[in-house]
């Protein structure tokens, strides 16, 4: 069984990572790279989840260094892609929003990656299409393993879901 997971670990990394680097590649003919590069998509993204989220707290949930984020959130800011307002709370602190230009920029960038799996979900056969959509559940349930901002729930991999 452990030597199964392994196998199906490796082969799944492999998967992943071809569709990351392909995704990340091809969306620059729909979505012009400098437009938004991937660190601004990922700290748009963490916004939209966590809006008005401190500095500290965007860099713990990024992995990256505070003054790295910071230094994003300024050139961000800059360009109007998101708000940075004192912590009402805390002076010394402060909180960052998404813009409304942010939001679009997002929604753009989202929209683009969209087209391209949709275009290339429906060249695929309409069984490779229905194998893809039935394992998105589960795949969800991957990433909620994943991810290292929520507490691990033993019971969802024993039952199959939360």
């Amino acid at each position: 069984m452990q030597l199964r997971l392994e196998r199906d670990a490796r082969a799944l990394t492999e998967v992943v990572t071809r569709l990351r680097r392909v995704l990340r590649t091809s969306i620059r003919s729909d979505y012009p790279w400098e437009a938004l590069p991937m660190a601004q998509v990922e700290l748009l993204q963490c916004l939209q989840e966590r809006d008005g989220a401190r500095v500290g707290e965007l860099a713990g949930l990024l992995h990256l260094a505070p003054n790295t984020v910071s230094t994003l959130v300024q050139q961000m800011s800059d360009a109007d892609l998101l708000r940075r307002v004192t912590d009402p709370a805390d002076r010394r602190a402060a909180r960052v929003s998404l813009t409304e230009t942010g939001t679009r920029h997002l929604q753009g960038w989202r929209e683009a990656h969209e087209r391209r799996l949709g275009d290339a979900l429906g060249r695929l056969a309409a069984a490779d299409q229905a194998v893809i959509v039935e394992a998105l559940p589960a795949l969800s349930r991957l990433v909620e393993q994943l991810d290292d901002r929520r507490p691990a729930d033993p019971s969802s991999v024993a039952t199959g879901g939360p």
